[in-house]
């Protein structure tokens, strides 16, 4: 039976004394010695080295390996002690939805305590930026379990602005561009969102990762791919307030709706490439613990295959099939 993220009712030291229960102890135990794979960045061991990609760092450029081979080559390094990774997180109306008993936000607050919980218990420390209606916070890195319930509570207390859903929207580059400027020194950064926001966070995404090593995590519900005959409904905009009445019956309506969607699909999934961040979708109704050892796999077989690595959900489906 699949392992759901946890919903928000309960308290931050509940979720995470579950979480450590049923998904940190198993991960840590599964990852062992593959930690360091897993998190590499500014160290001084050498780990590999591979062709350079557009949005690498040029001063990690081997020189001596680049004119022997003709092209361009770049060092990459064992992560040191004191690694920081950052969380940027999407906390919008949006994120409220949820079509079973797991919402967006559920999924996310599960996702964030996990990897902050595996992170700080390896010593390194963890940070984190919130964002509603505009970036309404900054948690200044930490390593300690009592720093991890303060983030989950942070994510709990957001402010009511973002809840309300009268606002103008998400406008995630505005996130993105914030951490451009408070994260300075190069880190892991998770992007923590459902990426329902105004255009532009596609160039702010591949800005930063030119800087830092990024994985963008996009949370979804599989009810927003594609509408039930649910005949009369109204809908809500999350963020917006506004409200619509449809016939959710009528074939063609739910044919538009879908064609929309994978439209939209279409136009995130190349955003996200284009990027050059690593990619990890988790919807709702994902097993949380599989998806990030799958997430594990695919980052391994990325340092092999030197390729930036775009995981969706169905990953497993398609494999199986």
């Amino acid at each position: 039976m699949a392992e759901a993220a946890p919903p928000l009712a309960v308290t931050s030291d509940a979720l995470l004394r579950r979480l450590e229960w049923t998904v940190i102890r198993r991960l840590d135990g599964l990852l062992q010695g593959d930690y360091r794979t897993l998190l590499r960045g500014g160290g001084v061991d050498l780990a590999d080295l591979r062709e350079y990609q557009l949005h690498d760092d040029v001063r990690h450029i081997d020189w001596n390996v680049t004119a022997r081979l003709q092209s361009p080559y770049v060092r990459q390094f064992i992560e040191d002690r004191d690694l920081t990774a950052w969380f940027l997180l999407d906390l919008s109306g949006s994120v409220d939805f949820g079509s079973a008993e797991v919402t967006k936000l559920a999924l996310s607050a599960g996702f964030v305590a996990t990897l902050a919980r595996v992170i700080t218990r390896h010593g390194n420390r963890v940070g984190a930026l919130l964002y509603g209606q505009q970036v309404d916070g900054v948690l200044p890195p930490g390593a300690s379990r009592l720093h991890v319930l303060n983030l989950l509570q942070r994510m709990r207390q957001r402010p009511a602005a973002a809840r309300a859903g009268h606002g103008q929207g998400t406008v995630l580059a505005d996130l993105l561009k914030a951490a451009d400027g408070i994260v300075r020194r190069r880190s892991l950064i998770f992007v923590v969102s459902d990426f329902i926001s105004a255009p532009g966070w596609d160039q702010a995404l591949a800005r930063l990762a030119r800087r830092h090593e990024v994985v963008a995590v996009r949370v979804f519900d599989p009810l927003e791919m594609e509408l039930p005959d649910v005949g009369l409904v109204t809908v809500e905009d999350a963020e917006t307030g506004e409200q619509l009445l449809i016939d959710a019956s009528d074939p063609g309506f739910r044919e538009r709706y879908a064609q929309i969607a994978r439209q939209q699909e279409d136009a995130l999934l190349q955003g996200l490439a284009q990027s050059g961040a690593d990619t990890l979708e988790l919807a709702t109704d994902d097993d949380l613990l599989d998806a990030l050892l799958r997430f594990a796999d695919l980052r391994r077989q990325r340092a092999r295959l030197k390729v930036p690595t775009l995981f969706p959900a169905h990953f497993k489906r398609a494999v199986a099939a």
